[in-house]
């Protein structure tokens, strides 16, 4: 691998689909953030894109076969010198032949001497991608720790939509940054099947208002692409949120509560970890009416007002939680989120940790939102608080490394890193 001292070594493979194209910028992005990249395109992928554009591209030769500069031995040096290999698009046969092993050509016998990360993009017809053949060779990969995306769902070859388009080339490349960030701890969630909820939910009072509340979802999102870099499934629910979907996750959208708990409780049932970042409305419109609630210009009425009589919402949390308790969940790590201010009763942490004990969950990221801090912004401060009353701070940071905090308390917690059993979790001790 590179030197610490040398430009991030990447090994760009590209095989053959339509979506090559799409790899272009990928290479653009590589090269214009200070990374040295080689491409290595498989004979298809030069049907799409020729050599003489990779090398313009990456300002570095194009090796396609074996056979070329020989004396270098190609298929084992790129390799050993890259600190991360990419494959985008990875096609059907490309999953194919790199789950079993094949070294039929320059990219396969690329993959078989890598000992750095590993991240696919997969990009296919929605009926390859869902063959159990491709599954089983995903879930084969993703058991040895390759980080393969799922692919976006959008429009395909010719009038087909569905899953199976290329992430978008940004969302690839912050996943590859987060991945090689991470050095050789790499994907340590691969094999992982993890939901987070993200935004704020709505409850309609008619059909143009809603009671709603200052979430962007920024925080969830960053938790959900952290995940996905770090090698796991990742079901989104994301709840009222105008961000693109992180590249390799499955996004279920949301508006209200009530809504938001069926899509988590229906993902959670196999999951190995429930992050609940979303901020749910407690309460709700006991009515909703099926027009336009309307001023009254009647002589005298200016002042007059209706009156909005709330219901309480679900505690989505403490239901996932004797949901677990009951043994309908598995056993799933589940993490809180409480958006906090403190009062004249106690400060921050003391409201906290009371919300701990009353929700029952695994750990609790505190945010201290007074003045109306965090919502909206690109950094963050959080508490992790556990049960034990163990409270460890995390400095300011991006909430891209806020979320990497979280996961790796997480981890930790479930004994993921240590090869305890990690169905077991402290709260329930199963």
């Amino acid at each position: 691998m590179a030197q610490p001292s040398e430009r991030p070594s990447v090994v760009l493979g590209v095989s053959g689909g339509i979506a090559a194209y799409k790899a272009c910028s990928l290479v653009r992005l590589f090269t214009e953030s200070g990374h040295a990249v080689r491409v290595v395109p498989t004979a298809a992928a030069l049907e799409f894109v020729g050599a003489a554009t990779w090398a313009a591209l990456s300002g570095q030769p194009v090796h396609a076969t074996v056979w070329e500069d020989v004396h270098d031995v190609p298929h084992v040096r790129l390799g050993q010198g890259a600190d991360l290999v990419v494959v985008a698009p990875a096609t059907a046969d490309l999953l194919a032949r790199a789950a079993h092993g094949h070294a039929d050509d320059l990219l396969t016998s690329v993959l078989l001497t890598a000992r750095c990360p590993v991240l696919m993009a997969p990009a296919m017809h929605t009926e390859m991608w869902q063959s159990p053949a491709t599954g089983a060779n995903v879930a084969l990969l993703r058991s040895r720790g390759v980080v393969v995306l799922d692919p976006a769902r959008g429009r395909l070859t010719g009038a087909d939509t569905g899953p199976g388009r290329l992430p978008d080339p940004e969302e690839i490349f912050a996943a590859a940054v987060r991945l090689l960030a991470r050095g050789a701890t790499g994907p340590d969630l691969a094999g992982r099947s993890v939901v987070v909820s993200a935004g704020g939910t709505r409850e309609p009072l008619d059909p143009v208002r809603f009671l709603g509340n200052a979430s962007s979802g920024r925080q969830g999102f960053a938790l959900a692409a952290s995940a996905a870099a770090r090698g796991a499934r990742v079901t989104l629910v994301a709840a009222n949120c105008a961000l693109p979907a992180p590249a390799g996750v499955d996004v279920v959208p949301v508006g209200s509560a009530r809504q938001l708990q069926e899509a988590v409780v229906a993902a959670a049932k196999d999951a190995d970890a429930v992050v609940m970042a979303a901020a749910v409305a407690d309460f709700r419109p006991a009515e909703v009416t099926n027009h336009k609630i309307k001023k009254s210009f009647a002589p005298g009425a200016e002042d007059d007002a209706p009156v909005v009589r709330l219901v309480r919402n679900p505690d989505i949390l403490a239901g996932l939680v004797a949901e677990r308790a009951a043994g309908r969940l598995g056993a799933p790590v589940i993490v809180g989120f409480a958006a906090e201010t403190g009062d004249d009763s106690g400060d921050v942490l003391h409201h906290a940790r009371a919300k701990l004990a009353r929700k029952g969950c695994d750990l609790l990221v505190v945010n201290d939102v007074s003045d109306g801090k965090v919502f909206g912004a690109d950094r963050n401060t959080v508490t992790l608080l556990r049960p034990d009353g163990t409270a460890a701070p995390v400095a300011e940071a991006d909430k891209a490394e806020i979320a990497d905090a979280v996961w790796d308390a997480v981890a930790s917690l479930a004994g993921w890193l240590s090869g305890e059993d990690p169905c077991r979790t402290p709260a329930s001790g199963r």
